[in-house]
């Protein structure tokens, strides 16, 4: 059943509009035309089966009230009992594949050694995952469009579980290099996956809340990565790191196969085999282009890569607005409501992965400090982080995006220009405070921006619009981490074009050139929050034309 509407403030006015709209004799509710009449002769839901909330109008479901953010089917959502329980092994999915994303790079000289390969070849363990993941995330929203969610899930942590085998008894750099861009493309496929069922499977006031649970999992991952995989590397192997991917990966299986549920609309689109191309060449060529800017600069080859992905990626975004089943819906980018926040997320993530590229770096090489020592003092403010953005989501359903965002843009530009302040004979106290309010700032940006963002959508939209959040994020993570290397080497070059000796210095001066970029993201992000509404005011609803005639809500 569909059901137009204007949402008025007051929920007076609200129920006033309905029934204004359906009359006070009308048994059931019917849906409407394109031209705004009733529809001749539809079928009628009774009035007391219709729920209304602070978001929308829609019948209720056998088993509780149906949670959506726009009242297009029903049956797509329903109450939950224990939504946790259903989302665990997503959860456990999305941990699985951000700790194996932040875990390798540790392992980089160990497998230089071991298979006799330059850093540059060994990149590509890290290179590789990357290009994976952004290949595969585009086409997410399509296959959840055709395959159920379930049986997506389950066949993204087989795939896991394979790729974590495969490199565990790996006797090849290829065999090993295979098996990651196995566990890449499950993580490209778990991870917007994960933001899909959390709009379907949690009421609306629960939305920020539920997203501050992904992010606690996704964030927690890069806090006990490195000194994880350090430590297994340090007890038994490199491959040890693999068999705990493989166990952990099993534990996902289990809790997806027992309790997650496919509460997501399959409308089953045609297949454009050349949309599907054009995203995996572009997508493909621009991640591995600006990837391989650190090792490579700006050579012929590196050029050539980012020009084709750049050109595709233009011709496959006009193609998608202008054909009648896109793979991916980039209309969504085209609702304001939508476009801030999702600048403003990925902003804040390309934010996060330069300081967390640079900061270890510095450790090491500026301050002179161990890796265990360097590990340990990024482990406070990793634990800040994952709290505060538990944090954010509940308050987010309490206070909207707006506040929160200020209060972590704020955050952050105090950390970052602590930051500054590290010289080679800073003390653990400055850094500690620089990083710990960095850690802050950031989560408050980003997941109540990431809240806004998806709540804005119609439910129809809620795949895609997860799917381009995650596709956002990880290509500016991408640029963010090159420009962060780029700048890294100019500043180390002036150093020494200036006459300094100092080896460490140099990467000190070098490092504060990457957290003035760091700054400047935070400041886009503050320009846009104005952008964003004030408080906790629900968008307003308008009536759009969809595919059968009828009209549904749209945020504005």
């Amino acid at each position: 059943m569909k059901i137009a509407w204007h949402l008025p403030k007051s929920h007076g006015r609200h129920h006033a509009f309905f029934i204004a709209v359906v009359g006070p004799d009308v048994r059931g509710v019917t849906t409407f035309s394109r031209d705004g009449n009733l529809r001749g002769n539809p079928r009628e839901v009774p009035l007391s089966a219709i729920q209304t909330t602070s978001d929308n109008i829609m019948p209720a479901g056998e088993s509780g009230t149906a949670y959506s953010h726009s009242p297009h089917n029903a049956s797509e959502t329903r109450h939950f009992d224990h939504p946790h329980k259903v989302m665990l092994g997503l959860y456990i999915g999305a941990f699985l594949g951000m700790l194996s994303e932040t875990s390798m790079n540790i392992a980089l000289p160990d497998l230089m050694d071991e298979f006799s390969v330059s850093s540059g070849t060994a990149q590509w363990m890290v290179v590789g995952y990357m290009l994976a993941i952004g290949v595969v995330l585009p086409c997410v929203g399509f296959m959840l469009k055709w395959i159920k969610a379930k049986t997506l899930v389950l066949f993204a942590l087989t795939c896991f579980l394979v790729g974590a085998l495969v490199c565990t008894v790996a006797t090849g750099f290829p065999v090993l290099l295979a098996g990651r861009i196995v566990q890449g493309i499950s993580t490209g496929i778990v991870l917007p996956t994960m933001y899909a069922a959390i709009m379907r499977v949690f009421p609306p006031h629960k939305i920020g809340a539920a997203n501050g649970v992904a992010g606690l999992v996704i964030m927690f991952a890069p806090v006990i990565g490195p000194t994880l995989a350090g430590a297994l590397i340090g007890a038994l192997s490199w491959r040890a790191i693999f068999a705990l991917f493989a166990v952990v990966a099993v534990i996902a299986l289990a809790c997806t196969a027992a309790f997650f549920v496919t509460p997501i609309e399959r409308t089953r689109p045609a297949v454009d085999m050349l949309s599907i191309v054009a995203s995996a060449l572009g997508f493909g060529c621009l991640v591995a282009g600006v990837s391989l800017i650190s090792d490579m600069g700006f050579s012929v080859a590196v050029v050539g890569l980012l020009v084709i992905g750049v050109v595709v990626l233009a011709l496959y975004a006009y193609r998608q607005l202008h054909i009648a089943d896109p793979l991916l819906d980039l209309r969504a980018l085209g609702i304001a409501a939508f476009r801030t926040p999702a600048i403003m997320v990925s902003c804040s993530f390309a934010c996060t992965l330069a300081f967390m590229y640079l900061v270890p770096q510095e450790l090491q090489r500026g301050l002179g400090m161990s890796s265990t020592l360097a590990g340990l003092l990024m482990l406070p403010g990793g634990i800040v982080n994952a709290v505060c953005t538990l944090m954010a989501g509940r308050l987010f359903d309490r206070h909207g995006a707006r506040v929160l965002v200020w209060i972590g843009v704020v955050m952050a530009a105090i950390g970052g220009a602590l930051f500054f302040a590290i010289g080679v004979d800073s003390g653990v106290v400055l850094f500690l405070a620089a990083h710990i309010i960095v850690m802050v700032g950031i989560p408050f940006i980003q997941q109540s921006a990431q809240s806004a963002a998806l709540k804005s959508l119609p439910g129809r939209m809620a795949a895609d619009g997860s799917t381009i959040l995650n596709t956002m994020q990880q290509v500016c993570g991408a640029i963010a981490t090159a420009v962060a290397t780029c700048l890294l080497g100019l500043g180390q070059t002036g150093y020494a074009a200036g006459g300094g000796a100092n080896a460490a210095q140099g990467f000190v001066d070098g490092s504060r050139y990457g957290y003035m970029f760091g700054l400047v993201l935070v400041a886009i992000v503050l320009v846009f929050s104005f952008m964003l509404k004030g408080g906790k005011e629900e968008p307003k609803l308008v009536p759009v034309q969809v595919d059968d005639g009828a009209v549904e809500s749209l945020a504005v």
